[in-house]
């Protein structure tokens, strides 16, 4: 996986206001009104792609592009609410974006005995210990948005590590979720920095 979100050397004094004071609006409301009705098709195509993967071993190429697609859209609004992009966020699975990147590698093959190990006992193994951490890092972060937010508004530049620590926010809580979409066999790595076979 591969997740970035360009740091840009001046962001938006103006849209950073219009997103504060009415972002819940013209952004969060469309956009969340939307992707609820997107992610219970995309809650029904993942028990699609269980049983296809549990006879088959593999992840039907449509489904998985499906998914990553509204991974993507997720991650173009996050950045918005972060304040860590400018610009309006595209609709769609098939929406693109100048400052957000998201690729995953299909995966040729999917362990079925892991399938069922996440499906079982992934709340316990998976859920617990990174929701655990992520809880308390998602509060730091919220901090660093605070600050961030002021910062942007005086200097029209957002602290570098504190853009750092909120992309791996979004890095890490993606990672969880192709895991536990069987979308990777790749166990969550316990940090929001890039690894190096992600580079």
């Amino acid at each position: 996986m591969k997740l970035t979100v360009k740091y840009q050397e001046r962001y938006s004094r103006a849209e950073l206001l219009l997103r504060t004071f009415f972002g819940w609006i013209y952004i969060i409301l469309p956009h969340r009104f939307l992707l609820f009705f997107v992610s219970l098709w995309a809650m029904i195509l993942q028990v699609i792609a269980f049983w296809s993967i549990l006879f088959t071993g593999k992840y039907p190429k449509s489904l998985f592009d499906f998914q990553l697609g509204l991974a993507r859209w997720n991650l173009r609004l996050n950045a918005r609410i972060y304040n860590i992009s400018d610009g309006y966020p595209a609709f769609g699975i098939n929406g693109t974006d100048e400052y957000t990147s998201l690729e995953v590698e299909y995966p040729e093959r999917v362990s079925r005995s892991l399938m069922l190990v996440r499906f079982l006992f992934g709340w316990l193994y998976v859920y617990v210990p990174h929701f655990f951490i992520l809880i308390f890092r998602s509060i730091f972060v919220n901090i660093l948005v605070f600050f961030s937010w002021f910062a942007v508004l005086i200097t029209a530049k957002y602290p570098q590590e504190f853009h750092n620590w909120v992309t791996g926010q979004l890095r890490w809580t993606t990672r969880v979720g192709l895991y536990m979409s069987y979308m990777t066999d790749v166990y969550p790595a316990f940090t929001g920095d890039e690894l190096p076979e992600e580079k």
